[in-house]
């Protein structure tokens, strides 16, 4: 019999591989959705949506959230700030990141887990986010990790794993690719709702990725820049 896990599911192309990363290991996925404000929130909740039909998930929890919308100081969801056109060889924190949101999602990822007897939580964050973003760090994890752990429950055993957190986006796209994850039901772009602006970060990492294991990239784009 499987145990239960939930994912976080941004409708993007790491979470999706996460997913089924997770049914190969022989979890029933729990989808956790949430909306905050970003710029295409309405194209990854269709995209979280529609590849949580596809593998038949055993729940499918959509939480809508104004705080860190509220909050601001990101170009995902402060109006007055733009979202930046990719550049590999920009330095610090992009101003795509979204202060401490991976730690206000997991919150709400073990509240879920916890209440739905679930015992494993999945996150798809890797390598070239933690470059950027420092809670998407491996020791983020290991301290949220310690968080669960005396948070909840005597009884409540619930494992934090981000499978792809030493990987890069290319080795993500290889194994999604083994894996069979139907990659035209996601979406990456930080900019707009379709097609993808194919110049913003999040859109020049993953078609680099589709580059580099020689696969066509099945979303379409405004723009297709070659980062080789």
């Amino acid at each position: 019999m499987s145990e239960n896990a939930v994912i976080l599911v941004s409708g993007g192309m790491d979470s999706a591989t996460a997913v089924y990363e997770a049914i190969h290991r022989g979890y029933e996925p729990y989808f956790l959705h949430t909306s905050y404000g970003q710029e295409t929130e309405d194209k990854e909740l269709e995209c979280a949506r529609a590849l949580a039909e596809e593998v038949e998930a055993a729940d499918f929890l959509h939480v809508a959230t104004e705080h860190l919308s509220a909050i601001g100081d990101s170009s995902l969801t402060d109006d007055e700030i733009d979202v930046a056109e990719a550049d590999p060889d920009a330095e610090g924190i992009p101003t795509s990141y979204v202060p401490f949101r991976n730690a206000n999602l997991l919150s709400m990822a073990v509240s879920y887990a916890e209440a739905s007897d679930c015992r494993a939580l999945f996150i798809g964050a890797h390598s070239e986010d933690f470059a950027g973003y420092p809670d998407c760090r491996p020791e983020f994890f290991e301290a949220f990790q310690q968080v669960i752990d005396v948070g909840t429950k005597p009884e409540t055993k619930i494992d934090l794993i981000a499978p792809f957190v030493e990987w890069s986006k290319t080795d993500i796209a290889e194994r999604g690719l083994e894996l069979g994850v139907p990659y035209e039901l996601t979406w990456s772009c930080y900019r707009s709702e379709e097609p993808a602006c194919g110049t913003c970060d999040s859109c020049a990492f993953r078609l680099e990725a589709f580059q580099n294991v020689g696969a066509e990239d099945p979303i379409e784009y405004e723009s297709r820049v070659d980062r080789q």
